[in-house]
């Protein structure tokens, strides 16, 4: 279970590598931007494993923790790709970080 939650977790997280590369891709002109993403990864990566440490606190010590802790980064993990594809997908002028057209 360990290992098959992890490897889940491991294709998560290359698609949430792959999801950042494209909209780092769109932001590649615009340095402010691109820099304000880059920290909000970092801090979101910060968040996720603090979350997922307590949300799995009970666990910790017990055989099911690495699945859980899998399995909580992963959810996280899918729901950020969502909120970059959101970012991408949006085409309203001025209301978006990294709109569809360039700035």
């Amino acid at each position: 279970m360990n290992a098959c939650a992890g490897a889940s977790f491991g294709r998560a997280d290359a698609d949430l590598n792959a999801a950042y590369r494209r909209i780092t891709g769109r932001l590649a002109r615009d340095g402010a931007a691109r820099r304000a993403l880059a920290e909000a990864q970092r801090t979101w990566v910060r968040f996720r494993d603090a979350e997922c440490a307590f949300a799995t606190f009970d666990s910790e010590g017990g055989s099911i923790h690495p699945t859980l802790t899998a399995g909580c980064t992963e959810t996280l993990t899918r729901r950020r790709i969502a909120d970059l594809e959101a970012h991408m997908a949006c085409t309203r002028d001025g209301a978006c970080a990294a709109p569809l057209r360039s700035r």
